[in-house]
């Protein structure tokens, strides 16, 4: 079993800037993966970032030069740096991290960005 907990969202300005953070806990050892993802009410969870070990992160179109995911490999702590932000980043977003091929979510995290 796996928790995960988001810390860090907020209200911005567009243009402005967000730090995610989602901190694990339980069996670390076995998360593969990690990433976050978005939601606004009527749509879909989209991939936001994903980020494994030995491997370059993968982006969305929509957020790619203007995001970053890092990760503590030590910690698995994984943020999210989120910068020139647009009303259309205005979301729920969620860690996401995956033990084999189940996956763990946290409660999510609001984000809003006006214009």
């Amino acid at each position: 079993q796996v928790q995960l907990v988001e810390s860090g969202g907020g209200a911005v300005r567009a243009g402005g800037s967000l730090r995610l953070t989602c901190v694990p806990s339980g069996n670390l050892g076995s998360i593969g993966g990690m990433g976050w993802y978005r939601q606004v009410p009527g749509k879909e969870r989209e991939l936001v970032a994903t980020t494994r070990r030995d491997a370059i992160p993968t982006y969305a179109d929509s957020v790619k030069g203007r995001f970053t995911i890092a990760r503590d490999t030590a910690r698995h702590t994984v943020y999210l740096y989120m910068d020139r932000m647009r009303p259309e980043d205005t979301a729920v977003y969620y860690c996401n991290a995956k033990v084999g091929s189940k996956d763990y979510w946290g409660q999510g995290t609001q984000v809003t960005v006006s214009s």
